[in-house]
């Protein structure tokens, strides 16, 4: 069984926890600075989540070209949130299968602390284990 009962739960939890994210005033002004539109394209369940400078956090299709598209599982995704699996390991492991300019994507990854420390208690209150 997949973390994520069906694709309107997975928007809901990781719809919490991006757009906490992208009100931290310094994620969002490093975000907005990059000028990427990140897809996240998701299996088990699918569905898509798009992080845009321009319409923020969007889950569900879109009409916006992504700057870099992160194709991973619904629990590879619940797994890099808890740093249960790290970006380096699941790209070189295809857990993540990315598209487009990667060394931008890593240089914003310091800043994902703030979602790091978030997800634990936003997959609780949504009734989703944390347990390894």
């Amino acid at each position: 069984m997949t973390v994520f009962a069906n694709t309107e739960k997975m928007y809901e939890v990781l719809g919490d926890l991006f757009n906490k994210l992208m009100s931290n005033e310094e994620v969002l002004k490093k975000f907005l600075e990059s000028e990427i539109t990140i897809l996240f394209e998701i299996h088990d369940p699918p569905g898509q989540i798009w992080l845009s400078p321009e319409q923020g956090v969007i889950c569900g299709p879109a009409a916006v070209k992504p700057t870099i598209t992160m194709a991973l599982s619904g629990d590879s995704c619940h797994r890099f949130w808890l740093k249960h699996l790290s970006m380096p390991v699941a790209l070189a492991t295809r857990k993540i299968k990315a598209k487009g300019p990667i060394p931008k994507v890593l240089k914003l990854l310091p800043l994902l602390n703030p979602a790091y420390e978030a997800y634990p208690e936003i997959a609780t209150a949504h009734g989703i284990s944390v347990a390894k």
